[in-house]
Order: C-alpha cells, then sequence, then structure tokens
C-alpha cells in the first residue's frame, strides 16, 4: 500500500488536526480534505490537556502567535473538583504528589491532609486564581505545564488557515463511500465525481461514515464503567466574572457539571445518564443551579467506546469516528494528538508503504490509549462519595475498574507509593502515576499506610504550603497574561 495520495473526510477539529500533521510532517503527501457544506461546526468549549501544546508547538514547531491570535484560548492549570468528601481538590498537569522534597523523607502524595486542597506549586497558582509567576519585568513565565480552553469554532478556523499556509486542498462535497477488497475503492459526490486516494482518514465524527457504516468495523462499548451518554450544554457571556485557570467538574445528581472558561464566554455543561434521570430533569437540575445561563440549553447524546481497531484496509479513523471518552478530563483532542501522531510516525517509519505488522501495532498502541482514558475516568466514579443519590450508588458499586484495578489495590495497599509507577501503567497512559494519586488522595480513599510525620516534618511540609501560597499571590491572573502577550513587541518562541 504504498501511500501518495491521502483523503480526509471531515473538517471538524480532528479532520483538520490530522491534515496539519500529516502534512507538517511528510510535506510531499497529498492532502485533501473534503467536507460537507451542510455540516456545521459543534461549537463547543473544549479544554485539553498539554499534549495539545506539545504536538502542535514542540513536535510540529508551529508558531504560536496566529494561534493566540486567532484561536484566542486561555490557559488551563488542571481540573478543579468539587468532588468527594473534600470541599474541593486540584488535579494539575504538573507531577506534585509523586514529587520527593529534600526535607521530607516520603514523596508528597502522604503528606496533605483533608483541610487544603494544595500538594505543589501548580496547585497553589490554582487555589489562588493565578496563572504564571511574575517575571521581574512584571511578564509572565510561561512553562510547560500548562494546557488551554478554547471555543471549538475559533480552533477550527486556526486550523483551516494552517492546513491552507501548508498546502491542503480542500474540497466541498456530500460523498458515498465504494467499497473495495482493500477497503474504500472512492468516496462518490452527489454529482458523480470520483474521489480516490491511497488512504482514507475517517474523520466525520460520530456517524462514523467510513469505518462503522461502510466497512462495518465492530463498536466495544465502555458502558460497563462510563454511565453517562447525554450532555445538556449552555452558558452566558463573561461579566466580571475572574477568569479561571481550571476546569471546574462539579457533582451533580446524575452525573457532574463541567465549567470552561473562555475569555468572554463561560460554557457549562451537565454530563449525565439517561438510565438515572430524563433530558426535561436534567434541564431543571442544570438551570436551577446555573440561572445565569443565557444561551438556549441543546441536549447532546453520545457513547463512550471505541472501534475495535483504528485501522482497517485503507482506511484510518480519527476522533470520533473512532471512539467517544464522555468529556470528564477533556481528552477529546488529546485521542487526536496521539492518533494522527502515531499515524504520521508509522508512514514515515515506513515510507509510506506500511506494512501488516505496522498496522496492527498501530491499532494496538490506539485502542490502548482509548483503554488508559477509560480506566482513570473509572477511578473518579468509583471513589466519589460526595453524593447518595442512586447514580452515584450505581457508581460506586458497579463502576468496573478494568485496567486500574491492580493499581488500585497497589494504592489501598501502599498508599501513594511511587516505587512501582512505571510497572503499573502501559507507556501510551498519558495521565501517569501522578495523574492516579491526584485522584486517589484527593478523594480521601483509603490505604493501609498512612504517614505519621514527625514534628520537624510536619512543620517543613507547613512552610512549603506556605511559601507555594506566597509565590502563588504574586503571580499574574489570566487576564493579566493576556493583556501581557497583546503587548506591542511580544516576544514570540
Amino acid at each position: 500500500m504504498r501511500i501518495r495520495n491521502v483523503l480526509v473526510l471531515g473538517a471538524g477539529s480532528a479532520g483538520l488536526m490530522a491534515a496539519v500533521t500529516l502534512k507538517r510532517k511528510l510535506p510531499d503527501l497529498q492532502v485533501t480534505v473534503v467536507r460537507s457544506p451542510d455540516l456545521g461546526v459543534i461549537g463547543v468549549g473544549e479544554g485539553t490537556t498539554p499534549s495539545f501544546p506539545r504536538h502542535f508547538f514542540e513536535s510540529l514547531r508551529l508558531k504560536p502567535q496566529q494561534f493566540y491570535q486567532i484561536a484566542e484560548p486561555t490557559w488551563k492549570l488542571g481540573v478543579r473538583f468539587l468532588w468527594g468528601p473534600r470541599p474541593e481538590f486540584f488535579y494539575t498537569f504538573a507531577l506534585e504528589h509523586a514529587q520527593r522534597h529534600p526535607d521530607l523523607s516520603r514523596n508528597a502524595g502522604f503528606y496533605p491532609d483533608p483541610t487544603t486542597p494544595l500538594c505543589g506549586p501548580v496547585s497553589a497558582y490554582m487555589a489562588h486564581n493565578r496563572a504564571f509567576p511574575r517575571r521581574p519585568d512584571g511578564s509572565p513565565q510561561f512553562h510547560n505545564q500548562h494546557a488551554f480552553h478554547i471555543e471549538n469554532r475559533k480552533l477550527v478556523a486556526w486550523l483551516e488557515g494552517v492546513c491552507r499556509t501548508l498546502g491542503v486542498a480542500f474540497q466541498d462535497a456530500l460523498v458515498t463511500a465504494e467499497r473495495s477488497d482493500e477497503g474504500i475503492a472512492a468516496l462518490i459526490t452527489e454529482t458523480g465525481e470520483r474521489l480516490t486516494a491511497d488512504l482514507y482518514l475517517d474523520a466525520s465524527g460520530f456517524r462514523s461514515e467510513l469505518l462503522e457504516r461502510a466497512l462495518q468495523e465492530r463498536h466495544h462499548s465502555y458502558d460497563d464503567t462510563l454511565f453517562c451518554d447525554r450532555a445538556v450544554i449552555g452558558g452566558w457571556p463573561r461579566t466580571d466574572e475572574p477568569i479561571r485557570p481550571y476546569t471546574t467538574a462539579e457533582t451533580m445528581d446524575a452525573g457532574w457539571c463541567w465549567q470552561i472558561e473562555h475569555e468572554s464566554f463561560i460554557n457549562r455543561g451537565y454530563v449525565y445518564s439517561s438510565r438515572f434521570i430524563s433530558d426535561d430533569a436534567a434541564l431543571a437540575e442544570f438551570l436551577g443551579k446555573n440561572p445565569r445561563v443565557a444561551t438556549t440549553p441543546r441536549v447532546v447524546r453520545f457513547r463512550s467506546g471505541r472501534t475495535a481497531r483504528n485501522w482497517v484496509g485503507n482506511v484510518v479513523g480519527i476522533g470520533n469516528a473512532v471512539g467517544f471518552v464522555e468529556p470528564l478530563e477533556a481528552t477529546a483532542l488529546q485521542i487526536i494528538c496521539v492518533q494522527v501522531s502515531t499515524l504520521a510516525d508509522a508512514l514515515l517509519d515506513s515510507l509510506c508503504d506500511p506494512t501488516p505488522t505496522l498496522i496492527e501495532l498501530y491499532n494496538r498502541f490506539n485502542a490502548q490509549a482509548w483503554d488508559d482514558i477509560r480506566d482513570f475516568l473509572a477511578v473518579h466514579y468509583r471513589f466519589n462519595t460526595r453524593l447518595d443519590t442512586p447514580f452515584w450508588i450505581a457508581a460506586r458499586h458497579e463502576t468496573q475498574l478494568h485496567g486500574a484495578e491492580f493499581l488500585v489495590q497497589f494504592y489501598k495497599e501502599n498508599g501513594p507509593s511511587i516505587v512501582a509507577g512505571a510497572q503499573l501503567l502501559h507507556p501510551s497512559n498519558s495521565f501517569g502515576m501522578d495523574g492516579y494519586l491526584a485522584l486517589l488522595v484527593g478523594q480521601l480513599v483509603p490505604h493501609q499506610k498512612p504517614h505519621h510525620p514527625s514534628p520537624a516534618e510536619a512543620s517543613a511540609w507547613n512552610k512549603r504550603l506556605r511559601t507555594w501560597s506566597a509565590d502563588a499571590e504574586r503571580g499574574l491572573t489570566v487576564r493579566q497574561c493576556l493583556d501581557s502577550i497583546r503587548l506591542p513587541g511580544t516576544p514570540w518562541s
């Protein structure tokens, strides 16, 4: 299968991210995006993980200035959880719980108590509503332990501009798939034109036009772990509210509610299970707890799971065409980064002539990446004791941990130990041991190895808490950082 010509079906974030990646990594490839003029952009607020800036600005080496100008993101240091028995806790993109400080005998995960959500400097910044440290000249000291909040329409606009700069072609057409022994023979437009390629990327979203509809690839459900299957989405224009440097995840009666912080808009959504609440009741609960919602709320249905294979014949699925995992932890764009980067690597290493074993390895790796997300989210549901509604009682008793089962058992026996972190997680896992510890410690999951620090250690830990808080209070807010990067002459690396 010598690949010179690639057709991407779909011009949402998945299709455009794939086109940008392939054209950037393999500039001699002919890449065409086929988009339907009748299908608009979803238009919701999205959060990312640090894999997004790493992919675009480190791996692809795109310049950030145009991204900031067109996509207008805000910064995200992690997730603030209103979850479990504590008033709140923070999941950060920094290594905080696994960090071992020189004046302490154990790693930091053994020291937090239920009265404070802090476990390191980044969680202190989140607690004090600060985004980045202040340099001596007053400008932000950026670091790579952050992600973004982005409005989907603005993200798509930036990606389309990058595509055109790189030489990606676009064709507007409604198409149907013509099958062949290899997979897809052509995409047939409504005028009868046959669009052919050596490789087809299915980025058609939940419709999965090529992978599931045309090729009948089997779907593997995650419904024994992730019960939520719907979301009601709304929001309101920002007035004088601070732009918070994190996503908020708040426990609701039959699921949870997100809050995503944009510069001029606050996006809010209630993810719930139709098994435990009706659409009307979910909407009433959502509006009752968010009376400022100004947009007309809409209900989106989804299923959590993935296809058995990502790459079938001459078709590779990208994004929602392959699978979807509910939006807790904002992994939708993260998984696309994994898919498109491993696809580009596979084509590069095979000289655009992929072998059956390489395709098999691609499928194994990406299937595990999906399963890793499911397993991580399972910990969120299995141990959230904040409410005793029917949904949460069922979540605590019925949620299957799958690949996280042994890790959780290890934690219950050994506490937030890091000695076996590398052995407990698959190489594709992007959350790391620190991510699991943030959730287990944050939800006060009991274990058999509590650490009782000496008075000297307790004093050293409390001193660190005070230092982190004092440093955070001197930091810059999201608004101040946005104002700073818009000053004339801002240096862009």
